[in-house]
């Protein structure tokens, strides 16, 4: 609908040179002469010094969608976050935010360090649209929010990091923007206003407006998000739910982790499930996991192996543990078969299996073989949280008995 808030990336591909980068007039003007010339590449094609940062990328987002992007580092992220905010245009394809955008994107970055906290909010505020009738409105409640009270008169670069932070999110996050796009500004301050930053970008996620959230909290896009994309190389690799694409994420780094060489004694065969499906919260799953030791192998941690479990809602590690930390011990060398029996006192959702040995070379537990995802469903347990911690519960009276009341 003509005039409804909302974001469009429409393939889109963004390309950069390797090395170092020139962005002066002096340096664009023979460039574009060679071009015309026909001596270097066209616009929209590659030299042998460039790459494609994004490619051909296509999303909308409209009022009451939270749009979450993930993938590993250098797969496009913040790219893409420039270019909806019209700091970089794109090589080829078309970007566009249809309303007043507010940008949670590197808060503080725009103070200046002379001023004031007072004089930078008024110089922010401005620099992100807003009116300065608005910002004056406004800026107790800025200012509460940052709680920075007894400092707000104090010229910022006498500021620690954190008050920093705590008044740059402040002032992005009451601008009442159209559409809201966010970078990871989720870990501002301490892990109290943390959360207080949380609750407001929940409160402004779900208020109706476009929205569009980049993080590697996994358990922010699974809670803010009504869908999401994950990134690989540029490339859009997986498109579906919050819980979908953190899976494939997973499931990716897992692979890539995997595939990687390392010097473990221990090789992977099978993880199966043996017990019968569906497994209900709070119930017990029995898995079977086959592989083999290689001969010569004298270094008991080398022959040990772990197994994880992931809330892929979340990509949470809600539970690890060792062989040797089950009391049990793989054979010197040679094939084995080992059963795991794992009770899931977890709420219901999807969760992977995975296993993890330990790599002689770089000394730290490298995820490999095969791995499993598992879907719990309701149960018995009714709770609230990550995991059921089996609470005893006792009530006793403490009011006074009727004979003794009399007296």
């Amino acid at each position: 609908m003509t005039g409804t808030p909302r974001i469009e990336f429409a393939q889109v591909w963004k390309k950069f040179a390797r090395g170092e980068l020139h962005d002066s007039l002096r340096d664009m003007v023979p460039a574009a002469v060679r071009r015309l010339a026909g001596r270097g590449p066209a616009r929209d094609e590659l030299s042998g010094e460039e790459f494609w940062a994004v490619r051909d990328v296509s999303f909308e987002v409209r009022p009451g969608e939270a749009l979450g992007i993930l993938g590993p580092n250098g797969a496009g992220k913040s790219t893409i976050l420039k270019l909806l905010t019209r700091i970089l245009v794109p090589t080829r394809g078309h970007c566009s935010i249809s309303g007043r955008a507010g940008a949670l994107i590197e808060v503080a970055a725009g103070f200046h360090p002379d001023l004031t906290g007072r004089e930078n909010v008024f110089l922010q505020g401005a620099i992100l649209g807003m009116k300065r009738r608005e910002l004056t409105r406004r800026f107790d409640e800025i200012v509460a929010f940052a709680e920075i009270d007894a400092f707000i008169d104090t010229p910022v670069k006498r500021y620690s990091n954190g008050m920093n932070a705590r008044l740059g999110f402040a002032i992005a996050a009451h601008i009442s923007p159209d559409v809201l796009v966010i970078d990871e500004v989720l870990s501002v301050g301490d892990l109290r206003f943390q959360q207080k930053a949380f609750d407001r970008i929940e409160e402004m996620c779900t208020s109706g407006i476009p929205v569009v959230l980049v993080s590697h909290q996994l358990e922010r896009i699974a809670s803010l998000c009504t869908h999401a994309v994950l990134l690989e190389r540029g490339r859009v690799a997986r498109r579906g739910t919050p819980t979908e694409c953190i899976e494939a994420y997973l499931e990716s780094a897992r692979n890539t982790d995997g595939a990687a060489t390392h010097t473990s004694a221990l090789t992977f065969d099978t993880l199966t499930q043996e017990s019968p499906l569906p497994v209900r919260s709070g119930e017990r799953a029995l898995f079977r996991l086959t592989g083999a030791v290689a001969n010569g192998v004298t270094d008991a941690a080398a022959r040990d192996c772990t197994l994880r479990v992931r809330a892929l809602s979340t990509g949470r590690l809600i539970f690890s543990a060792s062989a040797c930390d089950c009391g049990a011990a793989l054979p010197a060398h040679g094939p084995f078969e080992m059963d795991v029996e794992l009770q899931f006192n977890v709420v219901p959702g999807v969760y992977s299996l995975e296993l993890a040995v330990w790599d002689a070379e770089t000394q730290r537990d490298v995820v490999t073989g095969p791995g499993m995802t598992l879907k719990v469903e309701p149960g018995a347990l009714t709770f609230s949280g990550t995991s059921h911690l089996l609470p005893r519960v006792r009530v006793a009276s403490t009011a006074p008995s009727a004979a003794g009341a009399s007296r």
